[in-house]
């Protein structure tokens, strides 16, 4: 008898992209990429807090969904060492405490960091040379060399039974870098004729035309700056983390015969270790200390610092106040700002420079910078190379994601086979279709000091009316079980009113909380949060109509 049952078919195999922060914003890249009982996580970083968040210091990911998986994490696969894609790995490990692979440079900064927090013993970690293949679960992840504004930044090819998924990380297509080799394009192309699912591309510069200048071209405008104020001492403030930038100036230096001081913690720490795995190469006798400034003319000087976005506590905004121990900045100094604001920071640089200017400095801040992101052209490259199924922007805000959708557009993609996505959304892939499947918890959790998302949106909302409109006290004495007024209500304002001047207000204010106080007696009221909501409303209500404004209201009771 013929059978007629039909074998059930085989359903195609399919990979999840889980982006847990970056997309939307500048920072915080962490991408987890999860097939059967195996999740790699790409980049774990930080971002910096607005100006809404008042007294925070770092932003990390909620890594909620990795926690509740934590047995199918495998690794951390970091693409390179700037604090937006290795920042919350201190934070983040002491709750999932899994490998960390990187390559050299990007594993020294790693270790630094683990270092600060105790972790650097307790921490499996792993140098990845460009070429490598990790077998990490279900899934291989191949390093393949790029550059970008700092050394050893790394793509990856991201293999599992699905498909192969290539992540750009950061890069630009810079054919002559200050170090090493240039991108490996021809790696890329092979990927391509093979067969790629999908290419996840830096977006950052996407909606700018052309392609982004090689590092050289900046070095070529330092050595400009150089011969043009051979009278005076430069000072060059920069990315700690950009080292071919800072190798330049090193190099035209020593060519110019200048000393060279290095102020900035993190430029410090930076070039340390950098030239510890001979990233960096500084001639002999060429690098002094601060100290040592005193014993040498101006112009024979280069000091070579942070604070290029205006960052208050950064040692250049320090000598901007004057309030550096060891720089006094005066005429015959040139600062020169060898990057680009971050978007946000504008202001806090316009203002360093300008204060700079009061102390007669001459600023050059044009042309002394190139950035590490691909221009159109340099990513219309990578996909012509890759040639993938799927187009997935990542890195950037939504407008450099829609660039980035509108380039795959004009090269022929489908709209349906381009994916934006928002931190959370589920990506699944296959060869023959993709969606988003749903969403998982993402979000920010806040540090502030030693703590770690004790601050949360209410807290937030808190300090914000804080700092808006102040906060006003009023503390008042009631005898234990009777419940009667025995002293106050005392009034104390604080960012509201200056009391002394105020005089009508505060014994208008102190009469108000008063008469609340003795309704709530007359009506038998017992409970004293009763009393202090009776006080809070009162009062509220009064400085509105006077003064517009609704301050903090705090009552105080003193039991006695």
């Amino acid at each position: 008898m013929k059978n007629t049952n039909k074998n059930p078919a085989v359903p195609t195999p399919s990979v999840r992209i889980i982006p847990l922060g970056g997309l939307e914003q500048v920072g915080l890249n962490i991408t987890a990429f999860e097939y059967g009982d195996s999740i790699v996580v790409v980049d774990c970083g930080l971002a910096f807090p607005e100006d809404d968040m008042l007294g925070i210091d770092l932003v990390i990911p909620d890594t909620t969904y990795l926690e509740e998986n934590l047995e199918k994490v495998r690794a951390f696969v970091i693409t390179h060492g700037h604090e937006d894609h290795i920042g919350a790995l201190p934070y983040v490990l002491k709750k999932i405490n899994v490998p960390v692979y990187g390559t050299r440079l990007t594993m020294g900064i790693i270790e630094n960091k683990l270092r600060e927090h105790n972790l650097l013993n307790c921490t499996e970690r792993h140098v990845v040379a460009f070429g490598d293949v990790l077998r990490l679960g279900d899934f291989e992840v191949e390093y393949i060399k790029t550059n970008h504004s700092i050394v050893d930044a790394a793509a990856l090819a991201i293999s599992s039974p699905a498909g192969v998924i290539v992540h750009t990380g950061d890069f630009k297509v810079d054919y002559t870098p200050v170090y090493g080799d240039a991108i490996d394009l021809q790696r890329f192309a092979e990927l391509g004729r093979k067969g790629v699912l999908a290419l996840m591309c830096d977006s950052t510069n996407s909606g700018r035309p052309g392609h982004t200048p090689s590092e050289k071209a900046v070095g070529r405008s330092i050595d400009q700056i150089f011969r043009d104020h051979t009278d005076s001492r430069i000072i060059v403030a920069t990315f700690a983390s950009n080292v071919d930038r800072v190798q330049q100036i090193i190099d035209y230096a020593y060519k110019y015969g200048r000393k060279v001081v290095v102020e900035g913690r993190s430029m410090v720490n930076i070039i340390e270790t950098a030239t510890s795995l001979d990233v960096l190469n500084v001639p002999e006798n060429t690098l002094i200390d601060i100290d040592q400034l005193k014993n040498y003319p101006g112009e024979k000087t280069v000091i070579i610092t942070t604070g290029s976005q205006g960052e208050s506590m950064a040692a250049l905004s320090r000598m901007a106040d004057g309030s550096h121990r060891k720089v006094t900045i005066g005429p015959g100094d040139t600062v020169v700002f060898s990057s680009s604001p971050i978007p946000g920071n504008e202001k806090a640089v316009t203002s360093v420079i300008n204060k700079l200017m009061q102390k007669g400095a001459d600023v050059i801040s044009e042309d002394v910078h190139a950035s590490g992101h691909p221009r159109a052209e340099d990513v219309k490259l990578i996909y012509h190379l890759v040639q993938p199924k799927y187009a997935v922007p990542v890195h950037g805000e939504y407008r450099h994601l829609k660039a980035q959708a509108k380039i795959a557009r004009e090269l022929g993609y489908d709209k349906e086979n381009i994916f934006i996505l928002s931190s959370g959304d589920v990506l699944e892939l296959s060869r023959e279709e993709a969606f988003v499947r749903e969403k998982v918890q993402v979000g920010n959790i806040l540090v502030d000091g030693l703590g770690v998302g004790d601050v949360g949106n209410v807290v937030l909302r808190d300090r914000q009316h804080l700092a808006e409109d102040g906060i006003v006290i009023v503390a008042f004495a009631l005898e234990s079980g009777s419940c009667q007024l025995l002293s106050g209500p005392e009034i104390t304002s604080r960012g509201f009113v200056y009391i002394k001047e105020a005089d009508d207000l505060m014994t208008g204010a102190a009469a108000v909380a008063e008469e609340a106080i003795y309704h709530c007696i007359e009506t038998g009221v017992s409970d004293w949060n009763r009393y202090k909501n009776a006080v809070k409303d009162g009062l509220s209500d009064f400085f509105w109509k006077k003064t517009q404004r609704r301050p903090v209201v705090l009552p105080m009771i003193l039991e006695v």
